[in-house]
């Protein structure tokens, strides 16, 4: 199985090349990208996050009201649940004084018990700060990555955990590895790998059982 996902990774790493993801100026703006995320389209969340202008730092989110925050945010969606979430994990990262170093000397196996505690905060959201904010080496699953593993196909598991612990002990653990891998099945699938697939050109087309449907 492991050399399957190097050869899934070698075909999409020659088709896009590096795509050097996750879009941020700073460690705490890939924090709050996380979690605006959720549930909408990167779009938004660049929109909301454009809002900030040069003001989105955890101290101002933490000295915001939430009213202010609200209509900050309002462009990616579901703005009272992610503003009250902006602050619980901004919070925690006031724990470490937002040092990111700090962070970084704690073992992965604690900052990510820490983070799915925060409220809003789950299993991709919680991977992608580990992985893109903080550079530890934890494989981050999201629906792109499960089609890519019906379709391909990859008998990774059906939930979160058991696809993120494949993908973990099948591919060279290392965080450009685990960033490019994601950034990949990404860009993949939103180019072909769609709900409805687009298979012409798609590099991974030929082993892939949804080839021509």
């Amino acid at each position: 199985m492991g050399d399957k996902l190097l050869l899934i990774y070698e075909a999409l790493l020659a088709r896009y090349g590096q795509l050097h993801w996750w879009p941020a100026k700073t460690p705490y703006e890939v924090i709050v990208g996380a979690v605006l995320t959720q549930n909408t389209a990167w779009s938004n969340v660049e929109k909301a996050i454009a809002n900030f202008g040069d003001t989105l730092t955890p101290e101002a989110v933490m000295d915001a009201d939430l009213s202010e925050l609200t209509k900050l945010i309002r462009p990616a969606g579901f703005f009272n649940q992610k503003a009250v979430y902006l602050k619980a994990v901004t919070a925690w990262f006031a724990r470490y004084d937002f040092d990111v170093p700090a962070v970084q000397r704690e073992s992965l196996s604690k900052v990510r018990a820490e983070l799915l505690s925060v409220k809003g905060v789950g299993c991709e959201t919680a991977d992608s700060i580990l992985l893109y904010a903080f550079g530890f080496p934890t494989f981050v699953v999201d629906a792109y990555t499960i089609r890519l593993c019906e379709r391909y196909p990859i008998e990774a598991g059906k939930n979160y955990a058991a696809v993120k612990d494949f993908f973990e002990r099948n591919f060279p653990r290392s965080v450009e590895g685990y960033n490019t891998f994601h950034a990949l099945i990404v860009i993949n699938a939103k180019e072909h790998c769609r709900k409805k697939p687009v298979c012409c050109e798609c590099p991974l087309n030929e082993p892939c059982r949804k080839y021509g449907l």
